[in-house]
Parts: structure tokens; C-alpha cells; sequence
């Protein structure tokens, strides 16, 4: 089984905002960036993907995800990251009705393609599941079989927020790599311990980062 993935990325000036204590201004949104290069990458390289879809209204993201290989669809709803992932799911399936869609976060630089495709082959088995991140408290991707209603409720506690909407939660060890999100100084730290991609790498290493 093969699937398509939907990648929400907001404007960069905006995203990550909880690293400013860790990245300042002029450099979070280069990183911000890496980590969406480095995810799509990985994520095209995963054999269990058939291609990936970026929403996005940025127009650095859109053509560098777009040089990559994702395709790229515009933020058309504007309210949201739910919004943008139902649209952009929606979008996947008006072109190919019988897709295999999951919902991947634009923040995993760690990410292994090999991790990857042991989540979406666990992820086959049901109608709806979902990843915990590392934290144990958010979500990194949320599944939607063919025939499925994908319904994504990522935001504050999203696991359990996934779990009351009838997703099954995935219990996949040796995937850190697809759990590790990076939201914080420390979540970034983590991400390095695993070994993050090249973009990542050369953005971090603008930064003082300390064990």
C-alpha cells in the first residue's frame, strides 16, 4: 500500500515561534524551512509514499518543496491547520478518489524513511490512526485509509484528541525518528542526538546550542 502525504507548512516569518528562545528572528525562519526540506525529503524517499502534498501560501517554501518534488497547494481555506489539512486531503482525492492519505508534520529534520514506511504499513491495518509525538501529548501523523473520513483534530492535546475521534493510536517501537517534532530548544536538541538531514545541519549550526 502506497500513500499520499499532506504536509501543512504556515507562512515562515510565523512558524515556530516557541524556539525564540533558542532562534532569533533572522534565523528561525531558514530553520523553519530546513526542517520542511528535510521531512519532505525523507518522506520521498520512503517507499510505502506514493508523493507528497505541501499546503502552504509561502512562496520560499513553495518553490523550494516544489524543487524537491512535493506539490504544492495554496492555504485557500486560511483558518487553520486542521482546515488546511482537510483541504489539502481533499484536494488529493478530487485527483485520485481512491488515495491513502496521512497528515505529517512539516518539523520532523530527524525523520528516517525506513521509520517512516514501518508506521504507514502499521497504519494500513485500520480505517484511522495516528502517532504520538515524543512528548506523548501531540500528534506527527495522523492516517486515513481509502473510503476513510480523515478528520484531523491536531492542535493541544491532540492524541487525546485523536483518540476520542476514533483513530487508533499506533504502537510502533524503533520510530523515534517519526515521533521527534521540534517545538522547543530541547525538542531541536533531541532531533540532533538522532541525526537530522543536511538542510537542518547547516541551519543549526548558525546556532549556539547547548548540551
Amino acid at each position: 500500500m502506497q500513500w499520499t502525504l499532506v504536509i501543512p507548512l504556515k507562512p515562515l516569518v510565523r512558524a515556530k515561534s516557541r524556539l525564540s528562545d533558542t532562534a532569533g528572528d533572522a534565523v528561525r525562519p531558514a530553520l523553519a524551512l530546513a526542517f520542511a526540506q528535510d521531512t519532505v525529503a525523507a518522506a520521498m524517499a520512503c517507499r510505502a509514499v506514493r508523493d507528497v502534498v505541501v499546503v502552504t501560501d509561502d512562496a520560499v517554501a513553495r518553490r523550494e518543496l516544489g524543487l524537491i518534488g512535493a506539490r504544492v497547494v495554496p492555504d485557500t481555506p486560511a483558518a487553520g491547520l486542521n482546515a488546511a489539512l482537510a483541504h489539502g486531503a481533499s484536494s488529493v482525492r478530487a485527483d485520485h478518489a481512491g488515495a491513502h492519505v496521512a497528515a505529517l508534520n512539516a518539523d520532523l529534520p530527524a525523520l528516517r524513511p525506513a521509520e517512516l514506511g514501518r508506521v504507514l504499513n502499521a497504519a494500513a491495518q485500520f480505517p484511522r490512526a495516528f502517532l504520538p509525538d515524543a512528548a506523548g501529548i501531540g500528534t506527527t501523523l495522523l492516517s486515513a485509509r481509502s473510503g476513510s473520513e480523515f478528520r484531523p483534530c491536531f492542535g493541544t492535546d491532540s492524541r487525546a484528541r485523536h483518540l476520542a475521534s476514533g483513530a487508533v493510536e499506533l504502537t510502533v517501537d524503533g520510530v523515534g525518528s517519526v515521533r521527534q517534532d521540534v517545538d522547543t530548544g530541547d525538542d531541536l536538541r533531541a532531533a540532533l542526538a538522532l541525526g537530522v538531514g543536511p538542510r537542518t545541519a547547516a541551519a543549526a549550526a548558525r546556532l549556539l546550542i547547548a548540551d
